[in-house]
């Protein structure tokens, strides 16, 4: 069978850089790597087909080789069989590449019952910008699954003790016939799940899992100037790891709670704070809020519609630098919708020295409109 062009089968161009190169190894790796698809022999050879690929275009001698002369200038090579190889060898050969996503795997595989590392847990913390700006301590309460108490994670009866696995015999693997039977396929096994164990009488709390849902609570420390989305670890509270490894972490991420005054931006506070035309027009000292209390915000005369004004440091705390942001004050006039007598004469004196043309007032108006027409 005719192998594909190696710069198609990654999904690039031969002017690829080999950061670009690198990162679709990576995408077409995690794509059609046997762990998220278990038992495709199609997903299994592309995976292979990528990692064939991804040693020669890696490589600035192969790769030169190979654009002058194709796959018959890579004999003097001596290239790896891929068809041949398992699955694991592969990832072990480009770890790098991989890094922790496909770990537990190689671990695994490495041996039965191979220490690996528990599932990371998430959370989520909701927090006021008074507690973003100050730090803030949690108490967050979460489900886990933990080590189930009454058989002590060993999945088993008390009394009982695990089988070794009639399949591969405990090691944790099988040999398949690959494709027209001319080459052996090394493979997690299908019946123990790469355990080299199988059990037999299974503990009836946990129902042979190991692990049983239990609720914890822990206290977090949360910085001050955290932002929305962002996350802050817990090592060591996730789930536990299997056959002596490490437990995850837990990670907990922030929510903002929307604030009666404040929109963040950055690190700066926004706050929108409405005065009347006569303050704008003649100035004034108003009172507006911070996350520190109320304070005075002279507004000097004639400020416009939209002004801002910046009150230094009243924002919040950058997380690198230490320092605070500032609060922005957006100000807004307000027109009123009723005036008293006295107030709309004084405005109509008012205009009259401006020489603008206003509405009539209504009775004058109505009153020369009866004369002009009648009726």
């Amino acid at each position: 069978m005719a192998k594909r062009d190696y710069y198609e089968v990654l999904g690039t161009g031969k002017g690829a850089s080999p950061d670009e190169i690198k990162r679709n190894y990576r995408r077409m790796a995690m794509k059609y790597h046997p762990d998220k698809n278990p038992d495709n022999k199609e997903a299994e050879d592309k995976f292979k087909e990528c990692a064939e690929a991804y040693e020669v275009l890696s490589d600035p001698e192969k790769r030169k080789r190979y654009d002058q002369y194709g796959h018959d200038g890579l004999r003097e090579f001596g290239m790896h069989d891929y068809s041949h190889m398992n699955v694991s060898d592969i990832g072990d050969m480009f770890g790098d590449i991989f890094g922790d996503i496909f770990g537990s795997r190689r671990r695994r595989t490495a041996g039965p019952r191979a220490a690996t590392r528990g599932y990371d847990l998430e959370t989520a913390v909701e927090l006021t910008l008074e507690e973003i700006a100050a730090g803030a301590e949690k108490t967050i309460e979460f489900t886990r699954q933990d080590t189930c108490p009454s058989c002590s994670g060993s999945r088993c009866e008390k009394g009982k003790k695990p089988k070794k696995c009639p399949r591969c015999n405990g090691s944790g693997q099988e040999q398949r016939a690959g494709l027209g039977g001319f080459f052996q396929m090394v493979s997690t096994c299908r019946q123990c799940q790469g355990t080299g164990q199988i059990i037999a009488h299974p503990c009836k709390k946990c129902r042979g899992a190991g692990t049983a849902s239990k609720k914890r609570t822990v206290s977090i420390k949360i910085p001050a100037g955290v932002h929305e989305g962002q996350g802050v670890r817990v090592a060591g509270e996730g789930e536990p790891g299997r056959f002596g490894g490490p437990r995850g972490d837990l990670y907990c991420y922030v929510r903002i709670k929307k604030h009666d005054f404040f929109i963040r931006d950055g690190n700066d506070l926004v706050c929108v704070v409405p005065i009347s035309f006569t303050q704008a027009a003649l100035g004034a000292m108003i009172d507006v809020p911070t996350l520190s209390g109320k304070r005075q915000l002279r507004i000097p005369g004639g400020t416009q519609h939209g002004s801002i004004f910046r009150i230094r440091s009243e924002g919040l705390t950058d997380l690198r630098s230490g320092r605070k942001g500032d609060e922005r004050v957006h100000i807004t006039v307000e027109i009123p919708k009723r005036l008293s007598d006295s107030q709309e004469k004084l405005l109509r004196a008012f205009a009259e020295t401006e020489d603008k043309n206003v509405m009539p007032e209504s009775k004058g108006f109505f009153e020369k409109l009866k004369k002009q027409f009648g009726g």
